[in-house]
């Protein structure tokens, strides 16, 4: 005999199984329904175009099914433009990102972002703009400039996210102001001090005795500090490719800042007169996949540097060295052991556990040079401290405690 559970819960189960779930679950339904409404119907038939196998649509990538929906075979949908309609009208931002993501990979759909009617109808997301990227070189002319302003859209919100965070941890960390001992004579504000202490006139002295010293502002000169951000472009490292790119491009806005942004793969490309103008056509200088010479990239970053103890190097990497790890090695233990704060970000971005090499993370971190996962929110912290002097490694632990809670 079958036993009446709670509508709602009917109704998600059969979103969640879909089609071929329908009578099973009725059958427990009230009136031998499965209780869904209109919209929920709507949302239903935007799932099964992607998991059921009752649509026949084109699954050329291939890929595994979500939950128990199935897979399917057969011809493309024949009206993606309402399809993307229905999902942004019904699901949420993250299950959109979801969804669209799973159309690209699981039907082979990305050859449908090269119509620019299509992909103005996208919600753009970082793992949007990856695949974008990736496929930047065969976006045919008639979408560049809708493809352009995707990319711009997810720069200009990651940007807002962050700057203000940036900006404020580095001259937190640069400035000293009245708030620190004594700063040489040569950073005291002649001109502020003197109005500042006019009240403070003997005449019999015919002196003015300041009260207070004013300072310039340390954060405010050019080019205190080096900044390098040296970013693997492998295939791997798409989202956090993204985020350094747009992280690297808010240092550059930095005056106390000398920020060189470096790319590379088995090659090395500079991209920091791209950064420091238009962070948009950086990334669409970025050239997704191929193989990793890290060890490269690290001896062209040497030679931006100059004041070694005021010099931060960040490598973005998830080190599937195919250069030279022995020389890799040693060169970074000689840029730490002449006053370069270095460390190796597994991963930049807010997804899982990243993958990565293990023993030479191990080695790596052992030899003086932190190599750990962070996500962007809390870079900011992490670039203060090192700017301040603090122990990268008790950094690299507070942001892995950080993370677990």
């Amino acid at each position: 005999m079958s036993t009446i559970v709670d509508v709602k819960s009917i109704a998600r189960w059969r979103l969640i199984l879909g089609q071929s779930a329908e009578q099973q679950l009725a059958d427990y339904g009230s009136g031998g329904s499965t209780g869904l409404t209109d919209e929920e119907r709507i949302m239903d038939q935007a799932l099964a175009e992607i998991y059921d196998d009752t649509q026949g649509l084109d699954q050329s990538s291939g890929g595994a099914s979500i939950g128990k929906r199935g897979a399917g075979n057969g011809k493309s949908a024949p009206n993606l433009s309402k399809w993307l309609g229905d999902v942004r009208s019904f699901f949420p931002d993250d299950v959109v990102s979801i969804v669209q993501h799973d159309a690209m990979e699981r039907k082979g759909w990305k050859q449908l972002l090269f119509e620019p009617e299509v992909l103005a109808q996208v919600k753009p997301d970082i793992q949007l703009i990856g695949t974008l990227l990736s496929l930047k070189g065969k976006i045919p002319e008639k979408t560049k400039e809708t493809a352009r302003m995707l990319v711009q859209t997810v720069v200009d919100d990651l940007v807002k996210l962050l700057e203000h965070d940036i900006r404020r941890a580095v001259t937190g960390a640069l400035n000293r102001r009245q708030h620190s001992p004594l700063p040489s004579v040569s950073g005291i504000d002649w001109k502020r001090t003197i109005q500042r202490n006019l009240k403070h006139y003997d005449r019999e002295r015919k002196k003015i005795i300041p009260e207070k010293f004013y300072f310039f502002d340390r954060a405010q000169r050019s080019k205190e500090w080096t900044v390098i951000v040296d970013i693997d472009q492998s295939g791997s490292m798409a989202d956090s490719v993204i985020w350094a790119s747009v992280i690297g491009s808010i240092f550059a806005s930095i005056p106390a800042l000398n920020t060189r942004v470096v790319v590379f793969d088995t090659e090395v490309v500079d991209l920091t007169e791209q950064c420091a103008n238009d962070p948009v056509d950086m990334l669409f200088g970025i050239q997704l996949g191929g193989g990793t010479d890290i060890n490269k990239s690290v001896a062209y970053c040497e030679t931006f540097i100059e004041e070694p103890k005021k010099t931060l190097f960040i490598i973005v990497s998830d080190l599937y060295e195919g250069g030279n790890r022995g020389a890799l090695i040693r060169r970074l233990r000689e840029l730490r052991e002449a006053g370069v704060r270095t460390m190796c970000l597994l991963a930049l971005s807010d997804q899982g556990q990243p993958y990565y090499d293990e023993n030479l993370a191990k080695t790596l971190s052992k030899d003086g040079t932190p190599c750990f996962a962070c996500t962007p929110a809390l870079l900011p912290e992490l670039v203060e401290g090192a700017l301040k002097g603090y122990d990268l490694f008790e950094l690299a632990k507070r942001v892995e405690k950080t993370k677990e809670r």
